[in-house]
């Protein structure tokens, strides 16, 4: 251990004053590191940061809750529309007897969108997103309410005309302004708003809670047909604690097979859609820009493997009666291999944390000035140095062999 410490202090000693010495060729060996690492962590930064808005987008559609829809999630590019267009929508009558016919569910909602303007008093909000749920939506998706309340379920069984504001709708509407015990109107209509959500900022795929208001479908059912395709009507079952999705999925085929009287012969006219679906997608996305990632990087990780071998062989070459005399004195073949060894890995790691420091710098002004989450983590950090010492290793292997392999005598006579 002592001969290790000892060794690598030499070989530091050796590569610093190779640095030194010759700056400018030093420099230009280590760009391509620098440069190579710099492209590889930084993509990957970039990649993580999405990939973190993009699962914390599809968690909130909830784990375990499976979507009964119209139209799948998932297709490739011959999708057989033609199959599904003539398919029935979720309809409200369906939410009892799925309850009523399976014995895995904690709750399902029924959902349907439109949009209307809206106004209060002199101001007014166009193509504002109406959201009419089932009493059990706040069971099934996960939002806060800042002020007032949600649904009673008397308001929500009997369709009274109350309301629950997004925070940007509310803002936009009301000012400094408590919107709570406030009519607004919508479809010629004034409605109560008993609560405001609070606020989440937009996500991945440019949706939120900010900019929609909530409404009892018994209400809007009540004058809108909300079981038409153009209101794309949803059904949101969520199972009970234990259950998996794959069980729920099963259980919810039969129930709505049997439901709509489906001959066993005949395929589903429904879709089962769930957020795996979604994160499957994106996995192969995120794997093509990984991989594009490292073949961008790649190449001046190449020229950089290049520069190091060949600053390698001129330091072997300066150095040849130094090693003469080493080897001499009684050093061993792999004392001078890992002593140039350890030195091509300093200086491939000297260029990798430069290229380390630039992403730090670059993820603290885009997370600074431009509100993004981009983070150099610890893993990444990681991945840079492993990559530089992989490179330094392979860079300078044959340098440091031709080294460990030269006659002491001929290395003596050749410095003379």
């Amino acid at each position: 251990m002592i001969l290790f410490i000892r060794l690598l202090k030499e070989s530091a000693f050796f590569a610093w004053g190779s640095v030194v010495a010759n700056k400018l060729r030093t420099l230009l060996t280590l760009l391509g590191i620098t440069i190579g690492i710099f492209a590889i962590i930084s993509v990957f930064s970039v990649v993580d940061a999405l990939e973190r808005g993009v699962r914390t987008s599809i968690a909130s559609l909830g784990e375990n809750v499976i979507y009964i829809q119209k139209w799948p999630w998932e297709f490739s590019s011959d999708y057989p529309w033609w199959r599904y267009i003539n398919r029935p929508t979720p309809r409200v009558s369906e939410l009892d007897e799925l309850m009523r016919r399976t014995q895995v569910l904690e709750s399902v909602v029924f959902t349907a969108s439109t949009t209307r303007t809206v106004e209060f008093g002199n101001r007014s909000l166009e193509r504002v997103t109406l959201f009419t749920v089932t009493h059990d939506y706040d069971k099934v998706r996960s939002f806060e309410i800042e002020t007032g309340r949600y649904f009673s379920p008397t308001e929500s069984y009997n369709g009274r005309n109350v309301a629950i504001l997004g925070a940007q709708i509310a803002a936009n509407l009301f000012n400094e302004q408590d919107p709570i015990g406030n009519n607004i109107k919508i479809f010629g209509r004034n409605i109560e708003v008993i609560g405001v959500l609070t606020r989440e900022g937009e996500d991945t795929f440019g949706s939120s809670h900010d900019e929609l208001i909530l409404l009892p479908v018994n209400y809007v059912n009540s004058f809108i047909d909300l079981n038409s395709d153009r209101y794309n009507p949803a059904i949101l079952a969520k199972g009970r604690d234990g259950i998996n999705n794959e069980e729920l999925t099963d259980e919810l085929r039969g129930a709505m097979r049997s439901i709509r009287r489906i001959k066993p012969a005949a395929e589903d006219n429904f879709a089962l859609n769930q957020s795996s679906i979604l994160s499957r997608q994106f996995d192969s996305l995120f794997a093509i820009i990984k991989i594009a990632g490292w073949i961008i990087g790649g190449f001046s990780i190449l020229v950089g493997g290049f520069g190091i071998a060949n600053i390698m062989f001129v330091s072997v070459k300066e150095r040849t009666g130094i090693i003469g005399i080493q080897k001499a004195l009684g050093a061993k073949n792999y004392f001078i291999l890992i002593q140039f060894l350890v030195e091509a890995v300093i200086l491939s790691l000297m260029g990798g944390m430069i290229g380390l420091i630039m992403v730090l710098g670059i993820s603290w002004l885009a997370s600074w000035g431009f509100e993004m989450d981009l983070l150099l983590s610890a893993e990444n950090v990681l991945l840079g140095i492993n990559v530089s010492v992989i490179i330094g290793l392979i860079a300078g292997f044959v340098p440091a062999w031709s080294a460990a392999r030269l006659d002491p005598v001929e290395a003596i006579r050749t410095s003379i």
